[in-house]
C-alpha cells in the first residue's frame, strides 16, 4: 500500500515525529509479536488498531513471557518514539526507554572485582547462570565463551542454590555480565543447627 498517497495526514504526522519524542495513548490491542497503541493526538491508522507499535523487547528491561506481563488492553501508556516504520506507517516506540536500565544501575553500583551473592538459575555446558537480582543474570564460564577464557572452574551447582561470586566484567552494549567464584570457593551447603 502506498501510505503516502492513501493516508497523507497519517504520513505527515509520522514524518513530523523525532527520535526521543514522548507519545501517549491507550493500549488498543495485544498480539504475540507486540502491542498496538492508539494515540491521544494525531490521526487513526486505517488498518491497524493503533498508529503506535511496541515490539516485545521494547516493553520491559526484564525478561517477560508475554506482553500481558507488562500491559493490558485499555491501559494508558507513555512511550519514547524510536522510528517511523514507513512500510506499515507506524510509530515504533519503546516503553522501557522511559524506565531506568537495571543493568546500567548494576554496573554503576558494582565495580569489577566486587564479591556479591546470587542464586544459581541453571547450569549449561558453557557455565552457570546466576541471578543477581533486579533481572540481572550473570555467567560463570566453564570454558571459553565469546572469545573470553574460563575465569574459574565451575563446580556442580544446583538451581536455587545461593552462592558467592565475583564480578569480572560488565559489557553494557552486549548486555552481559561475567562472573567467577572466589578462590577456594566450594559448594556451599546449609549445616543444620543442633
Amino acid at each position: 500500500m502506498d501510505w503516502q498517497s492513501e493516508s497523507p495526514e497519517l504520513w505527515a504526522f509520522l514524518e513530523s515525529l523525532r527520535c526521543g519524542d514522548i507519545l501517549s495513548g491507550t493500549v488498543a490491542a495485544i498480539e504475540r509479536f507486540g502491542v498496538f497503541v492508539a494515540l491521544d493526538d494525531g490521526p487513526a491508522h486505517p488498518l491497524f488498531p493503533g498508529v503506535e507499535f511496541i515490539v516485545i523487547p521494547e516493553l520491559s528491561w526484564q525478561h517477560i513471557n508475554a506482553p500481558t506481563d507488562v500491559v493490558q488492553v485499555g491501559q494508558r501508556v507513555s512511550c519514547e518514539f524510536l522510528q517511523f516504520d514507513t512500510y506499515n506507517a507506524e510509530a515504533r516506540l519503546s516503553l522501557k526507554a522511559l524506565e531506568p536500565d537495571p543493568l546500567r544501575a548494576f554496573a554503576d553500583r558494582t565495580p569489577v572485582g566486587q564479591e556479591i551473592r546470587g542464586t544459581v538459575e541453571n547450569t549449561v555446558p558453557i557455565g552457570v547462570f546466576v541471578d543477581l537480582g533486579d533481572g540481572i543474570i550473570g555467567l560463570i564460564p566453564s570454558k571459553e565463551v565469546y572469545g573470553l577464557p574460563a575465569v574459574s572452574p565451575v563446580e556442580d551447582s544446583a538451581a536455587g542454590e545461593e552462592i558467592t561470586v565475583i564480578v569480572t566484567e560488565v559489557e553494557l552494549p552486549a548486555r552481559r555480565v561475567f562472573l567467577s567464584r572466589p578462590k577456594g570457593a566450594r559448594r556451599e551447603s546449609v549445616v543444620p543447627v543442633t
